[in-house]
């Protein structure tokens, strides 16, 4: 990770701990209407959008609700946790701070919600190490196209080539390549079927922040 200026972290499973609770909420949402989970939802929704998310479960489970709806009841479903129980992945926290501490600007890329990322980094007391927030909802495409990676650079003031993008999922790590910035995959339990396809590619991968901690 020579010469990289600015690192750019996604939220979900990168430095939250947080996937399993959106799985919860998805079998939740749907035994509340008692429809069955797909076996394959994760994979068709991990890297929608909130509002995509909502308009696919409308279309494919032929809900009777609205998407504004639907995106309401997952906002109260899931502020409760990040207020309280979700916790960092380890070592993320010391791993910032090394960062910081040798001058690299640091930023988030999420498509989570602004308010729902803000609490959860404040609540676990990494928020002011930011220098920038971007989230999915600041560009036109999901995180399938390499937008929110160049709108983070540019933020930072800083070249894609500068930058090294954090992420758990293989589509998400297409992206941030395409927008020519080192890589570096992050184990997660929820994604670790992609495993062996994001080691191909990344840059980097590891199942610890301590690993990059020298």
């Amino acid at each position: 990770m020579k010469n990289i200026q600015g690192a750019i972290f996604d939220l979900d499973g990168t430095l939250i701990d947080s996937m399993t609770i959106w799985e919860k909420i998805d079998y939740d949402f749907l035994s509340k209407r008692n429809l069955k989970v797909p076996s394959d939802l994760k994979n068709k929704i991990e890297t929608l959008t909130f509002e995509e998310g909502a308009n696919f479960f409308k279309k494919n489970f032929k809900l009777k609700e609205s998407p504004e709806e639907i995106l309401k009841e997952w906002h109260n479903m899931v502020v409760k946790e990040y207020s309280h129980n979700i916790k960092l992945k380890n070592n993320v926290k010391d791993f910032l701070i090394k960062l910081k501490n040798k001058g690299v600007k640091l930023a988030v890329a999420t498509s989570n919600t602004p308010e729902l990322t803000k609490l959860v980094l404040e609540k676990n007391k990494i928020l002011d190490l930011f220098d920038s927030i971007t989230t999915i909802s600041e560009v036109n495409r999901n995180k399938t196209f390499p937008d929110i990676y160049i709108l983070c650079a540019k933020k930072l003031n800083l070249p894609p080539e500068k930058c090294a993008v954090f992420e758990d999922i293989l589509p998400a790590i297409k992206s941030a390549k395409e927008a020519k910035m080192k890589t570096i995959g992050i184990y997660d339990d929820s994604s670790k079927d992609q495993e062996n396809k994001i080691k191909e590619i990344a840059d980097y991968y590891i199942y610890d922040y301590k690993e990059l901690i020298i």
